[in-house]
């Protein structure tokens, strides 16, 4: 089954959270794909990603830029592995038709949002129901993360 980990964002918005998140895939030889809920969405977060800090740049894609297999960080707002990635990163509530072939899932949502909460308990049930391997990180103060039991 998939490892799913819920990010529960409480200190910083997912623009800060992500890069941080991004930068740890691929230290770890990880390739990734971060999916969104709309082309709009992907452009924004493409953006971001070349200019998160002064000092730092994650190498990405989208099918705007093209070269899937060459982007070890593909943006899409589409059902879709097109750089054969093994971690799938879930934003903005949307969902994966099928988790099965992820070894990891990160399913980020926002703490200060009542609707994005009550759908990450949902998918969380949904999640623990269909036998996948479930962990909760919440987020400290300093924008770190610490495993909640």
């Amino acid at each position: 089954m998939t490892e799913i980990g819920f990010y529960h964002l409480t200190a910083t918005p997912l623009e800060r959270a992500l890069p941080k998140l991004l930068e740890r895939t691929l230290q770890a030889g990880e390739r990734a794909v971060v999916r969104t809920a709309s082309d709009e969405r992907v452009q924004a977060l493409n953006g971001l990603l070349w200019t998160y800090e002064e000092r730092s740049w994650l190498p990405h894609g989208s099918a705007r830029d093209g070269f899937a297999d060459d982007q070890p960080i593909w943006l899409t707002a589409d059902d879709e592995n097109p750089n054969a990635a093994r971690f799938l990163f879930l934003t903005d509530g949307v969902e994966a038709a099928d988790l099965g072939p992820w070894t990891r899932v990160f399913d980020l949502f926002d703490g200060r949002d009542d609707a994005a909460v009550a759908a990450a308990r949902r998918r969380w049930k949904a999640a623990r129901d269909a036998g996948h391997a479930l962990t909760y990180w919440r987020q400290t103060d300093r924008g770190g993360w610490e495993k909640a039991g």
